[in-house]
Parts: C-alpha cells; sequence; structure tokens
C-alpha cells in the first residue's frame, strides 16, 4: 500500500532546506538543545510532582535532528502503528481484479504522496516525544523501544528567529514542552499501551476504500505543490471537506476517536501549562515568548497552510493545546497539583472529550 523508501527519499528531497547557519553556529546549537533537555528533567519532575516509573524511559536518548532526520524517525513509528490498517487495505485491494498490478503501483504513488506530506510536516515541527519508536539497537528494552525524544534544530532556530525572541530561553522552552510528554509516559506506565490500544482499535474498525485514502492523500499532495484546478466553487467544496482521521465510518470509531481526542488534549494542554509555570523562574522571557508564539499559531502561513491543516487535522491539534491547557489550570487551582495528578490513576480516571471542555464535570466525578 506504501513504498516507505520512496516516501522518505521523497520528503527528503523535496522538504525545504533549514535557515542558513555556520558549522560553528550549528553545533553550538545543538549542544545548547541537548543541555536545556537534560536540565528540563529536573524542572518539569519538580513542578509536575511526577517521578518516573520506568527508570529505562526516564533515559531515552534525545536526538537533535535536521529535517530529513525527523522524516526518517517518523516513518519507521508510521509504519508500525499504521500496518493493521494497510494490510487489511492490501488485503481488500488484491481480491479485486488487477490487485497484484495495483498494489505495486499504488503503493509508489502513495508513497510519494506520502512522502509530500511528511516533507511539509518536517518544516513544522520543533520537537517530538517519539512515544512508538520501534526498536532499535539504540533502543534497547521492549517491542517499541521505550520512546525517544526529537528535536528538530532548524525548526526552533526559524521559528525564533521569526519571532525575534531570545535564542537561549527559546530552547529551554520547548524542551519544557518536550520534556513534559517524557515525563507523562515515564511516570504512567499504562498510558503508551492505552493510547496503542485505542489507536489500533480505531484502526481495525476502518472499513474505508483503499481509493477513498488515495484520493485524499493526492489531494493534500496536489495542494502543496500547488497543482489545483477548478472554479471557486470547487475550492469552497474541497474547503467543506473533513481532516483524514475524520473519515470515519462507525459509530465505534466516532467513540474512540472522543477517547483519543480527549487523552491527547489532556497531554498537550499538560504540556504547554507545565512550560508556562516552569517559565518565570527558568525561562525569563516567557511572557514575550507565548503571546508571540500564540499570535503565530493563531495567524498560520496563508490559504494554502490553512488549508493542509485541516486536510492533516493539525487544526484540530491546535484546538486541543487551548482547551487541554485550559482543563488542567482549572483542576489545578481546584485541587492543586496533586489532586490534579488523580488524573493519571487509570484509563477511568481520564476526562472525557466533555470534560475537557467542563472541569468541573471531571472534578465532580473524581470528588464522587
Amino acid at each position: 500500500m506504501v513504498d516507505w523508501n520512496l516516501a522518505v527519499s521523497t520528503a527528503t528531497r523535496l522538504v525545504r532546506p533549514g535557515p542558513e547557519v555556520t558549522r560553528e553556529d550549528a553545533r553550538a546549537v545543538v549542544a545548547e538543545l541537548r543541555r536545556h533537555a537534560k536540565a528540563s528533567e529536573e524542572h518539569v519532575r519538580g513542578f509536575t510532582r511526577m517521578q518516573p516509573e520506568r527508570p529505562a524511559e526516564s533515559d531515552t536518548p534525545v536526538l537533535v535532528v535536521d529535517r530529513p532526520g525527523w522524516v526518517r524517525a517518523n516513518v519507521a513509528g508510521f509504519k508500525e502503528l499504521l500496518s493493521p490498517l494497510l494490510g487489511k487495505m492490501q488485503e481488500r485491494r488484491a481480491s479485486g481484479p488487477g490487485g497484484a498490478v495495483l498494489g505495486a503501483v499504488g503503493g509508489k504513488v502513495t508513497g510519494v504522496e506520502v512522502g509530500m506530506l511528511l516533507s511539509f510536516l518536517a518544516s513544522r515541527v520543533l520537537g517530538q516525544y517519539e512515544t512508538f519508536a520501534p526498536a532499535t539497537r539504540e533502543l534497547p528494552g521492549g517491542a517499541d523501544g521505550g520512546g525517544r525524544l526529537l528535536l528538530v534544530a532548524p525548526n526552533i532556530v526559524h521559528v525564533e528567529r521569526e519571532l525575534e525572541v531570545e535564542p537561549h530561553d527559546f530552547r529551554l522552552w520547548v524542551c519544557l514542552h518536550e520534556e513534559t510528554h517524557r515525563t507523562q509516559f515515564a511516570a504512567v506506565p499504562w498510558l503508551r499501551d492505552h493510547i496503542r490500544g485505542e489507536i489500533q482499535s480505531f484502526l481495525g474498525e476502518t472499513e474505508m476504500d483503499p481509493s477513498m485514502l488515495l484520493e485524499r492523500l493526492r489531494e493534500a499532495a496536489q495542494s502543496m505543490t500547488g497543482n489545483r484546478s477548478g472554479t471557486d466553487t470547487a475550492e469552497k467544496n474541497e474547503s467543506d471537506r473533513g481532516s483524514i482521521v475524520e473519515l470515519v465510518q462507525t459509530p465505534a470509531q466516532r467513540e474512540i476517536l472522543g477517547r483519543l481526542t480527549a487523552v491527547m488534549s489532556l497531554l498537550e494542554g499538560h504540556a504547554d501549562y507545565v512550560m508556562d509555570g516552569v517559565g518565570p523562574e527558568v525561562v525569563p522571557s516567557v511572557a514575550e515568548i507565548r503571546e508571540k508564539f500564540q499570535k503565530r499559531r493563531a495567524s498560520g502561513a496563508g490559504k494554502l497552510d490553512q488549508a493542509l491543516r485541516k486536510l492533516l487535522g493539525l487544526d484540530a491539534k491546535l484546538r486541543q493545546y487551548r482547551e487541554g491547557e485550559r482543563f488542567v489550570r482549572a483542576v489545578v487551582e481546584d485541587l492543586g497539583m496533586d489532586g490534579f495528578n488523580r488524573v493519571w490513576t487509570s484509563p477511568n480516571t481520564l476526562p472525557t472529550k466533555a470534560e475537557i471542555g467542563d472541569p468541573a464535570g471531571w472534578i465532580a466525578r473524581m470528588r464522587s
């Protein structure tokens, strides 16, 4: 279904170069990001009162990568996570007339299109805790390798220049967010398997025809290259379509997607809350950074960028940051940090999608 090697080569060929820096400056940025990532551990754990229950996970590597490096790191995770869905779709295609030929050709077409999407994302991600990193010799101990922290150096430099903020403060601020995600998974042993199970259940329910998924990927790829034709009406119809992740067809999928949306809102909102909560003590210009960064998030980068964000579901991700942060802030203000940390007790204490928007509802449920 997807030629992953072709996806990587396409993405690394198309991804835009990062900002111009000297070799000496590049080395200095990498070294500083590593120092900040290490320092962030103590800051985040002290503020959140969360300690790792999986010592190996707290020692997972910090990889400072360029844009092609981010692509290569993520493709392996995508392969593993999507394999049940792609296997099902491949079986369906193979059973049809000319399935073998279509599979060979379609895998390359889709590989190119996935590569184009990855090239778009690779220039925008600042950092990432790669939850489902596959096991490698560098990451022993478990089928999923225990996760790893990625920091995309050229993107961080690009944004700090664009916002005209203090580089050292901005780099630490980004590291605080990503370190919070590593702390979440290190301190809550069941969280990774819970999320994996929800994703696999969602994919297992998928009955999407392969041609439908390929069409949506093609639309996204064509949008990126500007290879679009048609009238204003056609563009309006395209803008009215939902994101790829919203192509759900069953009530069970909608329920699962609601639970996933809630937990991702919690994780992202918690990370935003922590990075700003720790910030005043260790990031002197945190208020300026947050104000400028929020304006950047809200403005996007023009019509094309907004269309792609909608198609890929990235606009939903931005809402998750805002709604999740409001939930965390409200609960901590009411119950304190220890009271909020009850959220990590079990899957049953996670907020529902409705409770993310109604923190008082979650608080009442925990008190009952």
